[in-house]
């Protein structure tokens, strides 16, 4: 989800509700503790240079159970933000604490923000040899795979 479109949902809302990826919701005590530019340049696998844009998002949960972070509120946060910050219209990035600092894309359905999940990927597989086609097998050569790896009461595996 980019900026506009979360500015945009945030001011049809009267509620901020988010499921994490689990399916669980993130506490409604919950603050936003930092938004930011966040700029990445690296070098791929394959050598080619490449940026990433992010806005990056803080999520935090506090024991301040009475805290509510209005749509309003969060609004203002993020005009506050964009003007000072000159922050594009990029992707945001919302850091949540799990077993450690976990890194998600932000969705919404309708009702509900979501977190999701994020994965690595190869960025050059064409270059690295990481192929994207799965390897096709026979029927024949799945059934010899299963006979040389079957488990019978005499072969001794049980």
């Amino acid at each position: 989800m980019k900026l506009s479109e979360l500015k945009n949902q945030l001011t049809r809302l009267g509620s901020l509700t988010i499921l994490k990826p689990d399916g669980s919701f993130v506490l409604p005590h919950f603050h936003i503790t930092e938004i930011g530019l966040t700029t990445k340049k690296y070098v791929d696998c394959g050598g080619t240079i490449r940026e990433e844009i992010k806005i990056g998002m803080q999520l935090w949960e506090a024991d301040d159970n009475e805290h509510r972070l209005s749509p309003q509120r969060l609004l203002s946060i993020l005009e506050l933000s964009q003007c000072n910050l000159d922050l594009p219209d990029a992707e945001i990035e919302v850091e949540y604490q799990s077993s450690t600092i976990g890194k998600y894309s932000l969705d919404f359905d309708g009702h509900y923000f979501h977190l999701r999940s994020t994965l690595t990927d190869c960025l050059a597989p064409d270059k690295c040899g990481v192929s994207t086609e799965k390897k096709k097998v026979s029927l024949k050569e799945l059934s010899s795979l299963s006979d040389m790896n079957s488990c019978t009461p005499d072969s001794g595996c049980c």
